[in-house]
Parts: structure tokens; sequence; C-alpha cells
């Protein structure tokens, strides 16, 4: 398990944008990177939350959008590193349906939203016992990091 998720300012601003826009329902998006002993986020994808019924308290990521960001992780060299979500009104903590779905070698940034701003954020990923321990955020002032929008 990485000991810390690193992440420079200006895209971290873009996930916040993006969990604000897409508020009062649930955003969701990709990130792409490196490990070398750490992971180091140098890109970001939005996607469309295609959860039928309640986006407010649910996401779901379009098996489609999941095969295009592996191929393209693939064809870049890069490593598909994790999912973010927002949590819009609730805490930037795992619920128990995040747990169930979530898997152990992904990294899974979590934003609380309330009222429309973020107010928090936060990084987790699976243990072996299948219970998520969090992960160390470290904001860092180089962009080199690219973003695309909606896949």
């Amino acid at each position: 398990m990485s000991t810390k998720l690193e992440i420079d300012r200006d895209t971290l601003s873009k996930i916040h944008r993006h969990a604000e826009a897409d508020y009062p329902n649930e955003c969701c998006g990709f990130f792409f990177g490196i490990e070398n002993g750490n992971r180091q986020i140098q890109l970001v994808w939005e996607v469309e939350n295609s959860k039928e019924g309640d986006q407010r308290r649910r996401f779901q990521v379009d098996p489609k959008d999941y095969q295009k960001a592996e191929k393209y992780a693939d064809d870049h060299g890069l490593t598909l590193l994790g999912v973010y979500h927002s949590h819009p009104d609730h805490p930037a903590r795992p619920s128990e349906h995040d747990r169930e779905v979530a898997m152990p070698w992904f990294s899974y940034i979590i934003i609380s939203v309330q009222d429309g701003e973020v107010v928090d954020t936060s990084s987790w990923q699976l243990n072996k016992e299948r219970q998520f321990d969090e992960e160390k955020i470290e904001i860092t002032e180089y962009s080199t990091q690219k973003s695309k929008t909606r896949v």
C-alpha cells in the first residue's frame, strides 16, 4: 500500500470544481499517474455519473468509461491509480457502499461538498481485510499534470 498520494494544487482544484459543478449529485472521475513508492497523479479525467436513480447518494462508472481509461493508461505508459467522487452534504469518508464496490489496488479520493462548496478531501485504500485505510494526500505546487474533461 502506498504511503501517500501526491497531487498538484491546480489538479486538485479541477477535481474540486467538478465536485461543486455536479452538486447536489455525486461527481466521479479517474486519475492516472506513476507509482514510485508513492502515487503521483499526472492526469485527471472527469466521467459522467451513470448511476440510474438517486445520483445524490451514489455514483456509478460506466464500464465503457472504465475500459477507455484502462486502454488510455496502457497506451500512454501510465497507471490508472484510482477513482474520485464527491459526497454531497456528507463527510469525505467512505460509505459502506463505497467499501463494497472498491478494488484493493485503487486509491479513492472523496470530496465532501456542503451546500455546494468543497469543505474536505481525503483519500483511501482498501487493506487486506477489505477495510479502508486513510491515505495521506500531499499537495504539491508544481503543475506538470494534465486534465481531460469527460471521456
